[in-house]
């Protein structure tokens, strides 16, 4: 419960336990903590992006002796997938993402080589 938010590390008994609620879950929802660091403008528009691959997440702590190489950045198609403290500060655009800040498509690099030609034209004139 303390790895997941749901409890501070001071409350250890059971009635904290007890008391806790379905909105104390729905919060650490990877849906929700992507609409609440604002990537989206809605819950729903948060699934989209999830379902659709948008967004990737660190993994941390998760280990498996058959596939070692699932540590690290993946990208989660889960949206109902609980996050962990120490993987909520890891939320981010995939960096195949149109919306991330992922390597630049042909457009934006033939217009910024346009800008760049330009400015060596400008120069010459001067």
């Amino acid at each position: 419960m303390h790895r997941y938010g749901l409890l501070d590390e001071t409350q250890n008994k059971l009635d904290y336990v007890l008391a806790l609620t379905v909105e104390n879950f729905l919060e650490r929802r990877l849906q929700t903590l992507v609409f609440m660091s604002g990537m989206s403008k809605s819950v729903h528009h948060a699934r989209v992006l999830i379902r659709q691959r948008h967004i990737s997440l660190i993994l941390i702590g998760v280990t498996s002796k058959i596939l070692p190489f699932l540590q690290g950045w993946r990208t989660s198609c889960q949206h109902p997938f609980l996050v962990k403290l120490e993987s909520a500060k890891h939320i981010d655009f995939s960096l195949a993402s149109p919306f991330g800040v992922g390597k630049e498509v042909r457009v934006g690099r033939t217009n910024n080589d346009k800008k760049k030609d330009g400015d060596a034209e400008g120069e010459e004139e001067d």
